[in-house]
């Protein structure tokens, strides 16, 4: 049992790196089995077929993200400014994202679904208690979150490109998202009193 649970983990760690690296499209099965050093069939055995085998590989790094990263509306900087930090580390989980993105070839994982709408949830009561501003819905603004604190991780196309210098210093960088969160997060609410 324990030799088929480690051969399981090589077929996600290979895979990992070949999703990453070209997609759901352009991964080929056989260097992932060349890669976890198993044959080809084992692979089909644990996982049927190669959309299965991304789709396990992205719910298991997103189950990881969610656990790892505490979603606080009452502290919408501090949790961009975690994000930032977690994602400039997983420079492959992100690209993974980019390519599910780009290739559309499944639907988004429901606890990726899940956990996005509690977050919308737990963002409209934040604002309806008045710790949030209600400048934009929440939707746009745990988007615009998202974005500003992923936008200079090498699967971007802007911010690694059109502001490479900003990245030299991470801290600075940090609180630079965390500052544009603040501003957006409270709206409009502090020039209207």
């Amino acid at each position: 049992m324990r030799n088929a649970e480690a051969t399981r983990e090589r077929i996600l760690e290979a895979a990992m790196a070949e999703f990453s690296a070209y997609g759901i499209a352009g991964a080929r099965v056989d260097r992932i089995a060349k890669n976890a050093g198993c044959n080809k069939n084992m692979i089909y055995i644990y996982f049927e077929n190669k959309e299965t085998l991304f789709t396990t590989i992205l719910q298991k790094h997103l189950a990881r993200v969610y656990e790892e990263l505490t979603f606080t509306p009452d502290d919408l900087a501090g949790y961009a400014a975690r994000v930032f930090d977690f994602t400039m580390k997983q420079p492959d989980l992100m690209r993974l994202m980019a390519w599910f993105s780009l290739e559309q070839k499944a639907d988004s994982p429901a606890v990726r679904v899940a956990v996005h709408d509690a977050k919308v949830a737990a963002l409209l009561k934040a604002q309806s208690a008045g710790q949030v501003g209600t400048t934009f819905p929440p939707g746009f603004l745990l988007t615009a979150i998202m974005t500003l604190a992923t936008a200079w991780t090498p699967a971007n196309p802007f911010g690694p490109s059109l502001d490479p210098d900003a990245a030299k210093d991470p801290a600075t960088l940090r609180n630079a998202i965390a500052e544009a969160v603040r501003l957006i997060a409270q709206g409009n609410e502090e020039t209207r009193s």
